[in-house]
């Protein structure tokens, strides 16, 4: 079938993007389902650094390729073998597929799926299938899901299903923001209401931790940016504490668990300085491969740290996207307040430009 899709042409053009256009919005083939595949209507679809590092070269993908991995839609048919979804049923998108038979996928979370990192590699679906074209050449998905379009093909395991009663906007955003901000709070830290929490780096996914650790009870949580509407908006969010990493340095403040969601160096070693002894550092940003960052041995040694790293938030998809929906409808989780903006597929060229620029936690795309 005919669809709309946002295509990443090439990688590393200049910034703005707005003028360099890395990205074409075009029509494009979409081949039909799998025997364990569903075919997608898009409904909504979150923006995200992950989609950012293949535009800015990053994360080496092939191209050219249609992005999006956060995202949400409607089932319009299934494959031969699938007999769990039916048709009509919202979905929520997840970029890390788990076969459930490799070794990384009995860890419960810890280790991504083998099958499922290389498929993503390659640009190809789960079980090694292909099915976007244009003009009779190869366009290959990104993550297991191609999101940033009118439709989708995706793997079973790559589909979770949730009630109509979510709106599609929050079940995008539970698929990739949530459940690795969340994941880190829920999965990794496992905090007790008497523990301190602190969240560096107040994207989306560092906003998600602030709002599942205010939803889990833990008394003092402190958010750290270094743009101050960021900080008004976590304290909104139920943060008692915020500051710029300055401020944290300069006054000595510690957290039992400090969780890094920037994706910096620089932000993984003002994490590691503000983690209190016997505490634990959680990294879940994703820097350039070849970035480097300095810390002592000794004081992983001397002060019984924990250094822990949390891909996609430690999370088994399947399990945790429920958990989250139904913290949603219970109020304790309102997924809603991370989206800042409503934009049209055209808008993606800019909508990276102000990612990169740290003016936006979550740009949503929103399909009629």
């Amino acid at each position: 079938m005919k669809i709309t899709g946002a295509i990443l042409e090439d990688v590393g053009r200049e910034r703005p993007f707005a003028q360099t256009r890395p990205i074409t919005v075009a029509e494009l083939d979409l081949g039909e389902p799998g025997p364990t595949e569903l075919r997608v209507r898009i409904e909504a679809a979150g923006v995200c650094h992950s989609d950012l590092s293949v535009v800015d070269g990053n994360r080496v993908r092939p191209t050219p390729m249609l992005l999006g991995h956060e995202a949400a839609g409607i089932v319009e048919a299934v494959g031969s073998d699938v007999t769990d979804v039916a048709v009509g049923t919202r979905v929520v998108m997840s970029f890390l597929p788990r076969c459930e038979d490799c070794a990384a996928c009995a860890e419960d979370g810890r280790l991504p799926c083998t099958p499922g990192t290389a498929a993503n590699n390659s640009g190809e679906l789960l079980h090694g299938s292909h099915h976007l074209s244009r003009d009779g050449e190869p366009v290959h998905h990104h993550l297991g899901v191609s999101g940033f379009a009118t439709h989708a093909v995706v793997d079973r395991a790559s589909a979770v299903p949730v009630g109509d009663d979510v709106p599609a906007e929050v079940a995008a955003v539970l698929g990739c923001a949530v459940l690795t901000g969340g994941g880190a709070v829920l999965n990794v830290a496992k905090p007790a209401p008497s523990d301190t929490v602190m969240v560096v780096g107040l994207g989306g996914v560092g906003m998600a931790a602030i709002l599942t650790a205010v939803a889990v009870g833990v008394e003092r949580v402190i958010a750290v940016d270094t743009i101050p509407d960021k900080l008004d908006l976590a304290r909104e969010l139920g943060a008692t504490e915020t500051h710029t990493p300055e401020e944290v340095a300069e006054r000595g403040i510690k957290a039992r668990y400090v969780i890094e969601c920037a994706g910096h160096a620089r932000a993984f070693e003002s994490a590691f300085a503000a983690t209190a002894p016997g505490g634990t550092t959680i990294t879940v940003g994703l820097p350039a491969p070849d970035a480097r960052a300095s810390i002592s041995p000794l004081t992983v040694t001397a002060e019984a740290r924990t250094v822990v790293g949390s891909y996609l938030g430690s999370a088994v998809p399947a399990r945790d996207i429920p958990r989250y929906a139904q913290m949603w409808r219970d109020g304790r989780l309102p997924v809603d307040k991370l989206i800042s903006s409503r934009i049209r597929l055209s808008e993606i060229n800019e909508a990276m430009d102000r990612l990169a620029d740290g003016l936006a936690v979550r740009q949503v795309i929103v399909f009629d």
